[in-house]
């Protein structure tokens, strides 16, 4: 697989993520550190005089720094050889079988070739993907923990919402108890001054009656004590 379809699948799995800002900042992080090391302003810098051959077609060498110079050979894509010198266009290198040979410059670079990278990449998007799966994971887990919480206190809040209603159901027939209550001792009340004014009117008759009944009385035994 080449490094472009490599970085294309990291990227596509890091959208497909459903992480939060921070953990959002904490991929894309580590995707640029990956993406830096395939870059070649910050890839891996050349050890001394180590150069390779570029990721391009197989290059011919030469005998000498120029067009001029006969053909001797060529060289393969990723191919480390060792700089020696460099006159004009040309950079006269070691390859690793010794022998000694002129190659156009820019057929060089500074950093080891695709083929040579790639097993290294692939270890970083393996440890990468492994990252971005923890972190899935734990986000998973922690969706799953706050989805339990949450259904929980639905579950608390719908048993007292029950006990509420069945709460108003209890004041509803004690406020209709208190009512008939209230109304009875009402109805007790008037009958009780029914019976006092009652009770009233008929001591008030009856003392009405002894103060006439008993001023004539009064009378006849005067009369009567007069006669004898």
């Amino acid at each position: 697989m080449s490094l472009s379809r490599y970085l294309l699948a990291l990227a596509s799995r890091l959208a497909s993520l459903q992480l939060s800002a921070r953990r959002r900042a904490l991929a894309a992080g580590l995707l640029g550190a990956l993406l830096a090391v395939c870059s070649p302003v910050h890839g891996q810098e050349a050890a001394g005089n180590e150069r390779w051959v570029s990721d391009s077609l197989n290059t011919y060498v030469r005998s000498g720094p120029t067009d001029g110079y006969r053909i001797v050979g060529t060289l393969t894509s990723g191919q480390k050889v060792e700089l020696i010198s460099t006159q004009g266009d040309y950079s006269q290198v070691r390859s690793e079988a010794g022998s000694s040979v002129w190659i156009p410059s820019r057929d060089l670079q500074d950093m080891p070739g695709q083929a040579e990278r790639l097993p290294q990449l692939e270890q970083q998007v393996a440890e990468l993907s492994g990252q971005l799966k923890t972190i899935d994971d734990s986000w998973k887990t922690r969706i799953q923990g706050l989805q339990e919480t949450l259904d929980t206190r639905k579950a608390l809040i719908e048993e007292l919402q029950a006990h509420r209603k069945a709460l108003d159901v209890e004041l509803t027939a004690s406020q209709s108890e208190l009512r008939t209550a209230q109304a009875r001792l009402g109805d007790e009340n008037n009958q009780l001054l029914m019976r006092y004014l009652i009770y009233g009117a008929s001591i008030a008759g009856a003392g009405l009656l002894l103060g006439l009944i008993l001023p004539a009385m009064t009378r006849g035994r005067k009369r009567n004590d007069r006669w004898f």
